[in-house]
């Protein structure tokens, strides 16, 4: 079970990520805040998402919290507060700054990436890492984004053409890996476990495929697969994760949305 719980975890920390792309107009400025409950084995709750997004003019910042829940903080006592700023551009979204600050079990990691005009990422951790101080490295690196832009780009591109077809570069400061997401075709969603959303959603795979020659958190585990509901909420151009599914060898864990506020909406799917 503790192994299930530590790579639980460390999907929940990768793939919720997906809540910070809500995909808010440009113009925006009234911040976008997400809860989403993480449920893994036996319906235990594990882990809880707060994710705050605000995009103004060619401008977005994302931040996102994590902390264990329930049962899952005798295995690991897990916090964690990452973000990232950028530019909203012609096309695409382009990073400009990361950061990511972890303890696990009493133990602190600190990631920082900083993205350059050229396409060049350079990148720093504590502790320090080795293998991603070579020259190889430094080229595998160039041309990616962070985890949480990474599926800001998916959801913009879903809200404005209606499809999850997307591969997209990403170093999360350790890890490089590509994430391919592939159209799952629309489906209606009924009221589940303590969940009582219901309505009609889009659903999204996606697939991690790890480039060779970076570390990995061997202590965490991640996921390969998964699967993302999203849904236009309030009647607008706003797509949000509403479900999401991942797999491991370990098992499955589940998240929900149970709460959205802000421009306008005044959401709440978990009591």
């Amino acid at each position: 079970m503790c192994s299930f719980r530590l790579s639980a975890l460390a999907i929940a920390a990768m793939a919720l990520c997906a809540l910070a792309a809500l995909a808010a107009p440009a113009q925006v400025v009234d911040p976008l805040e997400l809860r989403i409950e993480v449920y893994g084995f036996a319906g235990f709750h594990v882990l809880t998402n707060r994710t705050r997004v605000v995009a103004s003019g060619d401008r977005y910042t994302i931040a996102t919290d994590l902390d264990t829940r329930g049962i899952a903080s005798v295995f690991v006592d897990l916090t964690s507060h990452s973000e990232v700023h950028g530019r909203l551009v012609k096309g695409g979204v382009q990073p400009a700054g990361y950061h990511a600050e972890v303890r696990r079990n009493g133990t602190d990691r600190n990631y920082r990436i900083d993205y350059r005009a050229d396409g060049s990422v350079a990148s720093d951790q504590t502790p320090p890492v080795a293998a991603l101080q070579s020259a190889t490295a430094a080229d595998q690196m160039r041309g990616t984004v962070d985890q949480l832009t990474a599926f800001y780009l998916l959801e913009r591109q879903l809200a404005q053409r209606g499809t999850c077809a997307l591969v997209v570069p990403v170093f999360d400061g350790l890890g490089r890996y590509n994430l391919r997401f592939t159209n799952a075709g629309s489906e209606t969603l009924s009221p589940e476990g303590r969940q009582h959303f219901s309505g009609p959603t889009q659903a999204c795979n996606v697939k991690r495929e790890d480039v060779d020659g970076f570390p990995t958190d061997q202590a965490s585990g991640t996921y390969k697969r998964g699967k993302i509901w999203y849904a236009r909420l309030g009647g607008g151009d706003k797509m949000a994760p509403v479900r999401m599914e991942f797999d491991t060898e370990f098992g499955s864990v589940q998240g929900y949305l149970g709460e959205l506020r802000g421009a306008g909406l005044n959401l709440r799917f978990i009591d």
